[in-house]
């Protein structure tokens, strides 16, 4: 009697594409935001006023899916034992209450000493379970201490046209299937099961990682005795837990060191790029300045120029005709008429006065 939701096991859903692999569809468009006006449980059917002069009259299977009027919901039963609420729970409730447009749903939640007689112990009391039931959004009304098989005088009580339950046949308290009468009379409306979640299956995860949840309880403040754990496993646990952390703290400080070796790289390899271009920037300068065909040999070869042209004298141009010295002229000295004499010996080069031959003739 363990309720389960569909088989949407996500909100995403898979599809065969052309070449028969499976497809994630696009994700579904946002919603603008509402609010549903839900603020109060829903109510118990016992605490619920039953209009007695009204007779119950049962909604067919095609009235049900044409609609039916607003005053007279179809009234849909789905039961469980809804032991640690989940969500697959919630899908099942859900699939029941989206059966028809204008549907009333009603959850049945079996007790205690059903529970425990017909299916085992229980992680939540009744009360709890009750309670939880109640403030799922899509319960419309919540019977307490539901019948294990569904009888026609429960049915006729609550009104109920039509029972919702997963098809798979629900073998328990001596029958095959509990809900085969209900077949038979076309009562039942099929849903189905979330794969993958269940309360089996979250009890299994917990006794499978048992000391884990176990040291995790001993952190929030549980003590010992409340999680029946004895003095020695409570010492190892609180051992496991200190070395845990040891573990984590080195694992960290790892984590820590990969970071900033890797930065440690990242920045070398930043340094040397910009050491190599700065090198071949330099380079490039230097032999701009000093190669063989560098500034240096143009400047040096352009101020050797000016100072040899400062240096020597300047020449006349070679398309000057050049003038011939006339000769000196003759004086007539009509005093001397003998060679001066010699010069002195302090006087350098001697120097002789020509008189000219005329002179001598005269003589």
């Amino acid at each position: 009697m363990e309720a389960h939701g569909s088989g949407k096991s996500s909100r995403k859903r898979k599809k065969e594409g052309s070449n028969g692999e499976a497809e994630k569809d696009v994700k579904p468009a946002k919603m603008p935001r509402c609010s549903v006006g839900l603020t109060e449980p829903a109510p118990f059917a016992d605490e619920i006023e039953v209009p007695h002069n009204t007779p119950y009259i049962r909604v067919t299977l095609e009235e049900a899916r044409r609609g039916t009027p607003l005053e007279r919901p179809v009234r849909v039963y789905a039961d469980g034992i809804f032991d640690m609420f989940h969500s697959g729970h919630a899908r099942a409730l859900m699939q029941a209450k989206q059966l028809f447009p204008n549907t009333h749903l009603i959850v049945g939640v079996c007790d205690d000493d059903l529970t425990h007689k017909f299916k085992g112990f229980t992680v939540m009391n009744e009360d709890e379970r009750y309670d939880a039931v109640s403030h799922c959004r899509y319960v419309d009304e919540v019977v307490r201490n539901a019948p294990w098989s569904l009888s026609w005088e429960f049915l006729t009580k609550h009104r109920i046209d039509f029972v919702a339950h997963d098809d798979i046949p629900y073998s328990s308290a001596g029958s095959d299937d509990v809900y085969k009468h209900i077949k038979e009379a076309g009562m039942f409306a099929p849903t189905q099961r979330t794969e993958g979640i269940s309360t089996s299956d979250i009890i299994t995860r917990i006794v499978r990682d048992y000391d884990v949840y176990v040291r995790r309880n001993l952190q929030r403040g549980y003590t010992a005795k409340e999680l029946n754990v004895s003095f020695i496993n409570e010492k190892k646990y609180h051992l496991q837990e200190r070395v845990d952390k040891v573990k984590q703290k080195v694992k960290n400080v790892e984590e820590r060191s990969k970071e900033f070796v890797q930065k440690v790289e990242e920045k070398s390899i930043d340094l040397i790029q910009k050491w190599e271009e700065k090198s071949r920037e330099f380079i490039g300068n230097f032999l701009q300045m000093f190669g063989p065909e560098g500034a240096l040999k143009h400047i040096l070869k352009e101020g050797k120029g000016r100072m040899l042209q400062a240096i020597s004298p300047r020449q006349s141009p070679n398309s000057s005709p050049s003038r011939e010295r006339s000769p000196s002229p003759t004086f007539r000295l009509p005093f001397f008429t003998k060679i001066s004499p010699p010069p002195s010996p302090q006087a350098g080069s001697a120097r002789t006065y020509h008189i000219s031959e005329d002179e001598e003739d005269e003589d």
